[in-house]
């Protein structure tokens, strides 16, 4: 009789009782403030990458500004900031309004493992890629990897909620999908096939003795290149800085005086700019126009 009593009068469990879920349920004003201030970060630079009337306090030349001018500052048409302005958002959210522990606890680690990721990911190819590193950048990698070590600190005693192999495998996952995506999309192997004219264009430079000097880490020699998608590699390209942005200059770039990049010599006169193809066809002696005609001809 008195058991069936207690069965009818259950122990409360402390973890259940009113108190220990309005606990559960309490912003996280740490992680909350860093990613604010990500999020203000993060909007400054876009607002900065859109508006060059904004500064993005880069010194000329500095590593700052040749990663923030590169093409891999940009995903699908719009500056990297954007997309990270668009993370540190939905983990300030995440913090600010709270659901219950595991599962908060689940959405803000994922967050906050791709934000990582994709940090490490930029940064090595910055590294690689450009020979520089932007301060910008480390800034928000510090304060994405503090809110990653915050979150794992904090980690409720039953998260994640599922069998730890199986929570690892899939971020794992999810991350080197991500991951995969952004290197396909920024070494533009998704480029439009190759323009015939193009193509045509780049070939009579190569045959005029016409010199495109640049280096790989000058933003505006990849923007030279991407003019002519996926014909960027026929042009007559000499790469004037082969030990990276600190090293010596290539000897065939001083004997031909060339002082800033790109550099294009075409007919013995130099231009140290960027050229559109219809400028290089005028000055190379392509015809351009007659080109698209023959093309157009059954």
């Amino acid at each position: 009789m008195a058991k069936a009593r207690r069965d009818r009068h259950p122990r409360r469990d402390p973890a259940r009782t009113p108190a220990r879920r309005a606990a559960a349920l309490t912003p996280d004003w740490l992680l909350f403030g860093l990613a604010m201030a990500g999020a203000v970060l993060t909007a400054y630079l876009t607002i900065s990458a859109l508006n060059q009337s904004v500064p993005a306090f880069c010194t000329a030349g500095s590593g700052c500004e040749v990663v923030q001018h590169s093409r891999w500052s940009t995903l699908l048409g719009a500056p990297i900031a954007f997309w990270g302005f668009g993370l540190y958002l939905m983990l300030a959210l995440s913090a600010l309004f709270a659901s219950p522990r595991v599962k908060s606890w689940r959405r803000i680690t994922a967050l906050a493992l791709i934000g990582v990721g994709v940090s490490v990911y930029l940064t090595l190819i910055a590294a690689i890629a450009l020979d520089a590193f932007c301060a910008w950048c480390l800034v928000s990698f510090g304060l994405i990897l503090s809110i990653l070590v915050l979150a794992l600190v904090r980690r409720p005693d039953t998260a994640p909620g599922m069998p730890w192999r199986r929570w690892l495998t899939q971020q794992a996952v999810m991350l080197a999908l991500l991951l995969g995506a952004l290197h396909v999309l920024q070494a533009g192997w998704l480029l439009p096939p190759e323009n015939p004219r193009l193509a045509a264009l780049a070939e009579h430079l190569e045959q005029r003795g016409a010199k495109f000097y640049g280096a790989s880490w000058c933003p505006k020699c990849q923007e030279q290149k991407a003019l002519f998608g996926r014909s960027a590699e026929r042009l007559p390209y000499v790469e004037c800085s082969p030990q990276g942005r600190n090293g010596p200059v290539a000897f065939a770039c001083v004997s031909a005086n060339v002082a800033a990049f790109p550099t294009w010599i075409i007919r013995g006169r130099n231009y140290p700019e960027v050229l559109q193809p219809e400028e290089l066809a005028s000055r190379s002696g392509f015809d351009w126009n007659g080109f698209e005609a023959a093309e157009a001809k059954p």
